[in-house]
This record gives C-alpha cells, sequence and structure tokens, in this order.
C-alpha cells in the first residue's frame, strides 16, 4: 500500500484480522503522519509564492492570480486560477507551474489547477506589497 493511501485510510475499515497483521507487518518502520488539510494551505501558499509570472516579476500569488484553493482530507488539492489577461503568451504553461510547484509540498496528493476567466482579473486583487513594488500606489 503506498504512502497516499495509508494516509487517506485505505483500507483500514475494520477488515479481518490476517490481513491487519499482513498490514501491520508490511507497515513495520513507516510513521504515517495524519495532516489536517487546513495545515497545507500555508506550505501550499508558500509553493505558489514561488511561481512567478514571466513577464511582471511578481509570484501569481500576490499578484491575485489563485482565485481558490481547495484541499481535500486525502491531501488532493484543487486550484482555481486566472491570468492578466486571456491573450497572455505564456497560458499554457501557467497551470503546469503552478501544478508542479504545489506537488513538491509534502503531504499533497494530487493536483488539479483550473484556469478560469470568472470573475476577470484586476489590479484590485493584487496584495499591497505587489502594487508598492509596481509603483503603483
Amino acid at each position: 500500500m503506498n504512502r497516499l493511501a495509508r494516509l487517506a485510510g485505505f483500507g483500514q475499515d475494520g477488515g479481518d484480522t490476517e490481513q491487519e497483521g499482513r498490514r501491520e507487518s508490511s507497515d513495520q518502520g513507516v510513521a504515517v503522519e495524519r495532516i489536517d488539510p487546513e495545515e497545507l494551505r500555508e506550505p501550499i501558499i508558500a509553493a505558489l509564492r514561488t511561481v512567478h509570472d514571466p513577464e511582471i516579476p511578481v509570484n501569481l500569488y500576490d499578484l491575485g492570480l489563485i482565485y481558490r484553493i481547495e484541499i481535500a482530507s486525502n491531501g488532493n488539492v484543487a486550484i482555481d486560477m486566472t491570468l492578466t489577461a486571456p491573450g497572455c503568451p505564456v497560458a499554457g504553461m501557467m497551470p503546469l507551474m503552478v501544478k508542479r510547484a504545489v506537488e513538491q509540498v509534502e503531504g499533497v496528493g494530487e493536483v488539479e489547477v483550473h484556469l478560469v476567466w470568472d470573475p476577470p482579473w484586476n489590479q484590485e486583487r493584487m496584495s499591497d506589497e505587489v502594487r508598492l513594488q509596481l509603483g503603483l500606489m
């Protein structure tokens, strides 16, 4: 059984004792820590802050391009993100960059990134630090 399956509690529904004995012996020496999904939020945000827009020297999270981060109890993550403009030349690679960054967070399972256009992005979504950095304040 892989780490993600153990973390999610797969196969631990009180099966027969022979199965449990095999599971215990095969898992010896492997400590699996259960993580509250909300404990993953800050590490995921930190990972998102490592992804920068190639056209603007600012990370995607503080730029306001990440609309939703949903973390399931099994560690799977769904992210809704947008781009500064629909015609963005890096539209195809940005969701992949986000996915790869979040997959590196320990405890995260599968990552799905959805590109959305509603509501449209605007400069009000940027953090104050970004606005200051870009000379908009």
